[in-house]
């Protein structure tokens, strides 16, 4: 997600008002008869990294309510069991909607307990419409290009040109893509990971899901409980805010995330320079906004686009060493390559990047309903604006898309399930992308469920990213299906400390250490592969 429930804003709340209550038994009653399956074709497609990596092609109806129809294609990859012991395969999902999951499948083998890798064969995959499953989508390239105008707009005309190139994005998506549209939603994904589970021959599968992966995990659970085996949910979604309530929700947490990031900017006015006091340091990153607006760094870096650089740093706060050098480099120096350099890194988009909002939005779009009158999204984002400013109307205008979607959307499901084998949640109190919040909601409902929670914790993403402590929780249920149990009526089953917080460098050695991350297990690597970097 580019996504605290308490402080949702009543026009927003109108919005989720119904679900749709899927049957959870028996799975399948009612669906038409699965097209014939051919086995997968795996072949070798190494990588130096991931020397074990295999690729299949696997073709799934566009309409599951149509299986002799259209078909379109999903990529996969494999890290093969080598053990005796064949616990089935893990089917691993790093987010989005509209993050590839290929590089998953090595990258959580390989990150594993060598002892329990060796027991699965760890499955990722391209959903519909993403990378190199066919098609993919591309709505409207360039659509991120720098410089673009100021995301808080400055008057009626500001609004009506960010309006109008929202209206370009959806039209255009609606355009070249009116056939597929309407199947590139969480439910018809989820349908896919059981034509996935049926070509691996598999009677159940084993799960490990990221951020809006967890949200896909328990609506799979909903549609196939019987086919569940094991079911890990890193980061979680509140299911009771798809999808424009937890947008808002995101606002007022990345902005106290980026709050917490200036506090950690003071603790170490030794290295940058910045000052002591957090609400003084805050206040020179709105004045470095402001003289964007007239100057961008590297003729690149304009408010927005500083947004999208820093806005990373909510996600994971490895990346605070090098945003800070960056920030210092323009404040102390009038040195704007840095910020040209951070923004090169973190925030600007490529093609690959533009696929994946194309399909962000063609799914948090059709979801769940939006609202359709402009002036319900101007009031909600002034309002939470005034409290949250650090990236309100960029989210808004993220997603504003869907106030003109093409399309019309669905009603989101009711995800509760008292009937899958206990499923492990992992939550950080401090995760700005899914607040604490959803991994209690979800908690609730899924009955018989386990909470184990990153205490302190800021990250988006909890495991196989540098703590031990939620790596032993999540390897130990891999291996063993055993989840903690909290004391009498505890909501909290377990909880783990969070990592410190990391180190300052100045800019040389933070550009060389961030050169070398993917080699190190400090939570980089994995970072990057949930898509945090827009």
């Amino acid at each position: 997600m580019t996504p605290r429930a308490g402080m949702l804003i009543a026009a927003g709340a109108l919005v989720a008002g119904t679900v749709t209550v899927l049957p959870a038994t028996p799975a399948g009653a009612g669906e038409p008869t699965p097209r014939p399956l051919l086995p997968l074709a795996w072949t070798d497609c190494a990588t130096k990294a991931y020397p074990k990596l295999q690729c299949a092609t696997l073709k799934v109806p566009l309409n599951h309510d149509d299986p002799a129809g259209r078909t379109v294609t999903l990529a996969l990859t494999r890290v093969q069991h080598t053990a005796k012991t064949f616990q089935g395969p893990l089917l691993v999902n790093p987010g989005g909607p509209g993050g590839s999951g290929r590089g998953m499948a090595g990258y959580v083998a390989a990150s594993l307990p060598a002892k329990v890798a060796a027991e699965y064969d760890v499955i990722g995959f391209d959903p519909r419409g993403v990378g190199k499953s066919e098609p993919a989508l591309d709505c409207r390239p360039g659509h991120f290009a720098p410089v673009r105008q100021d995301s808080v707009p400055s008057g009626a005309a500001d609004e009506r040109a960010a309006v109008e190139r929202a209206q370009a994005f959806a039209s255009a998506c609606g355009k070249k893509y009116a056939d597929v549209l309407p199947y590139i939603d969480t439910v018809s994904t989820a349908r896919d990971l059981d034509v996935i589970r049926r070509a691996l021959g598999a009677p159940k599968i084993n799960y490990l899901g990221y951020s809006y992966g967890t949200y896909l995990g328990a609506v799979y659970a909903r549609l196939y409980p019987d086919r569940v085996r094991r079911m890990a949910l890193d980061s979680v979604v509140n299911p009771h805010g798809v999808w424009y309530e937890d947008n808002i929700a995101q606002d007022y947490a990345f902005d106290t995330r980026h709050k917490a990031f200036m506090a950690w900017v003071a603790e170490q006015d030794a290295v940058y320079e910045l000052g002591t006091d957090p609400a003084a340091v805050e206040a020179a990153w709105y004045r470095m906004r402001d003289a964007l607006r007239d100057a961008p760094a590297g003729g690149k870096v304009g408010p927005g686009e500083l947004e999208d650089t820093f806005l990373p740093g909510g996600y994971y706060n490895g990346y605070w060493p090098r945003l800070a050098s960056a920030f210092s480099a323009y404040v102390n120096d009038a040195d704007a390559e840095p910020l040209k350099e951070a923004y090169e890194l973190y925030g600007e988009a490529d093609a690959a990047a533009d696929n994946g909002y194309s399909v962000y939005t063609a799914v948090q779009c059709r979801d769940a309903g939006w609202p359709r009158d402009w002036n319900v999204w101007r009031k909600d984002s002034w309002d939470v604006h005034a409290k949250a400013p650090f990236s309100t109307w960029n989210n808004a205008w993220y997603n504003a898309p869907c106030a003109f979607w093409p399309v019309d959307s669905l009603t989101p499901p009711d995800v509760s399930n008292d009937q899958v084998p206990p499923v492990l949640v992992l939550q950080a109190t401090d995760d700005a992308a899914t607040p604490y919040e959803g991994g209690v909601a979800l908690h609730r409902l899924m009955r018989g469920s386990s909470l184990v929670v990153e205490e302190g914790g800021g990250n988006h993403g909890v495991t196989l990213g540098g703590n031990a402590c939620m790596d032993e929780h999540l390897t130990t249920y891999l291996a063993t299906g055993t989840v903690p149990r909290g004391e009498g009526d505890a909501e909290v089953d377990a909880v783990c400390a969070t990592l410190p917080a990391p180190e300052p460098e100045p800019a040389t050695r933070a550009a060389k250490r961030d050169a070398k991350k993917d080699a190190r297990k400090d939570g980089t690597a994995l970072h990057g592969l949930l898509g945090h970097v827009r």
